[in-house]
């Protein structure tokens, strides 16, 4: 992979960028020894994003945040890398292989990037393509879930288990049983029932197993029903072991103003992949992603399994195809983990930032802006 480093005058540059502005939030990077793609020129145009990258030694997407009992904030990315694969809309081009975990202990301080957490190669039953993971904690052990595709090509959702929240983790032998397609998002409620939310269109494969069979000659993009309910996100319950499905999985149906499903032709509001579930003042908040629209939006509901009704954006369009997030509430603030393609100005690499999230009194969320006006 060619990496170029970067200037000196364009570290300094990033990093006083990271630290301006009342809403950015923004960590400054944990090295001085950074490497991005031609990065010295990109970086004069800093000051037109709204947020900076958290890390810039390596890339990083899709990020799930989370705060543990020690009050760190802890990232789970997944880990870009310039393969060779021709970019296409099942995203081949993403070719992902492991895991690297990133801490913090407050917003705007230094971040940490931790050694490898998880290989492709150590995860006895897949193959590649190691997409957005999650993480979760009970009783003394982190857990985490990650998708990759088995030896026929299908997706499916792993575990994997350690005693420390960076890792290393060792992976189950076997994906989650019933498990299929991508992004899993593993939500604790108040009661201690933890849920996981997954699923993915078009190249997440959601598509491809509506029978609960893996048909790898299904629609290359959706169910191609744009006048009915769009597919639907997947939840299930974990049991007590939290590394299977205590049953089986349901669908998420989000709903219009007017309390009908959202149509597949409604590409705005419609879930394409990276669900979330974050609770606020007793509400349930589904967001996720747009896709093909690039939008990250949302959806409220009264119950862990919803229905949830569509509410609004949460992100417009960032640079680069996908967006994929977390919200957390850390140090009495809460907080958007989004990324982008700041650095390389390519759709496979990308870096992780993070920015306030803001609520207006009457629950909804204000629409934040990835650029500067």
């Amino acid at each position: 992979m060619k990496r170029f480093k970067l200037a000196i005058s364009s570290i300094a540059l990033l990093a006083v960028q990271a630290c301006t502005g009342p809403a950015d939030g923004q960590a400054n990077t944990s090295s001085a020894d950074q490497t991005a793609p031609q990065a010295g020129s990109r970086a004069k145009d800093a000051a037109r994003y709204l947020s900076q990258p958290l890390v810039s030694e390596i890339y990083t997407a899709d990020p799930s945040a989370h705060v543990w009992g020690d009050g760190k904030l802890y990232i789970y990315p997944s880990h870009d890398i310039d393969g060779d694969a021709k970019e296409d809309d099942l995203g081949g081009h993403f070719e992902m292989r492991d895991y690297r975990i990133l801490s913090m202990d407050s917003p705007g301080g230094k971040v940490t990037v931790h050694p490898t957490a998880l290989d492709v190669k150590d995860v006895p039953w897949a193959t590649q393509q190691m997409w957005a993971p999650d993480a979760a904690f009970k009783n003394g052990t982190y857990y985490l879930y990650f998708p990759a595709k088995d030896k026929q090509g299908a997706f499916r959702i792993g575990v994997a288990t350690s005693k420390s929240p960076v890792g290393p983790f060792k992976a189950n032998p076997a994906p989650i049983k019933g498990s299929f397609s991508i992004d899993p998002a593993v939500f604790t409620d108040t009661d201690g029932k933890s849920y996981m939310y997954f699923g993915g269109i078009w190249g997440g494969q959601l598509q491809r197993n509506v029978t609960g069979t893996y048909d790898p000659n299904g629609s290359k993009t959706d169910l191609e029903q744009p006048d009915k309910p769009a597919l639907a996100p997947k939840v299930a319950a974990l049991d007590g072991s939290m590394t299977e499905f205590s049953e089986k999985p349901r669908d998420v149906v989000i709903l219009d103003e007017a309390g009908k499903p959202l149509l597949g032709k409604d590409h705005d509001r419609r879930f394409f992949e990276a669900a979330w579930m974050h609770k606020y003042n007793g509400k349930y908040y589904f967001s996720y992603s747009t896709g093909n629209t690039h939008y990250l939006v949302y959806a409220i509901g009264d119950s862990p399994y919803g229905p949830f009704t569509y509410k609004g954006r949460i992100l417009e369009p960032v640079e680069g195809w996908t967006t994929h997030h977390s919200i957390v509430e850390w140090q009495g603030k809460w907080w958007l983990f989004y990324a982008d393609s700041q650095l390389s100005g390519q759709t496979r690499l990308r870096n992780v930032k993070m920015t306030e999230l803001t609520y207006n009194p009457d629950g909804t969320i204000q629409t934040i802006n990835p650029f500067r006006k």
